[in-house]
């Protein structure tokens, strides 16, 4: 079987056409194996950093699927993004436990502080802003994550002194 042509969008900065290189290297390992889709474009995502709908009529395309199909796949699960998010993620938890003792007055401040609205990307791309329903912490309420680290009876002074250390 032939090898299949990769026809690039035009309009690509050197460091995307960088990054669809390796998105067209992912899509021919993983081409030929069944159930690939929620692979490839998990993959994708962590090389491109989200799924704008170029990228994903480029999959469809190099997979010789329908731009509906993929871009059902996208939308459908909440772990893909279809907008640019920041290089953390930050997450209040408003389970019942973190919103009374605390939850809702971290989210405002946040918004205030970050100038940021939930399910937002801060304008540096330093953040993206969430909620969560339930952490899992609700001893240690109120908690936020950023990224993997849960941060635990979090007051706003805390607050400031944990976004402080993301700064760089």
């Amino acid at each position: 079987m032939g090898e299949k042509i990769v026809k690039y969008p035009d309009s690509l900065t050197e460091e995307e056409r960088h990054k669809y290189e390796q998105i067209a290297n992912i899509i021919d390992l993983y081409r030929d194996k069944e159930g690939n889709l929620i692979q490839i474009l998990h993959l994708a995502q962590q090389v491109y950093g989200y799924m704008p709908i170029e990228l994903q009529r480029f999959i469809a395309e190099q997979l010789d699927k329908s731009l509906s199909e993929v871009s059902g796949v996208v939308t459908f699960y909440s772990f893909f993004s279809t907008k640019p998010r920041g290089k953390h993620t930050l997450r209040v938890c408003l389970g019942t436990a973190c919103y009374v003792r605390g939850g809702k007055k971290l989210v405002e401040h946040l918004q205030k502080v970050l100038n940021v609205e939930l399910g937002g990307t801060t304008e540096d791309r330093r953040f993206t802003f969430e909620v969560a329903r339930c952490i899992g912490a609700c001893g240690l309420a109120p908690t936020i994550m950023i990224d993997d680290e849960v941060y635990k009876q979090v007051t706003i002074q805390k607050l400031d002194a944990i976004l402080a250390k993301y700064a760089n």
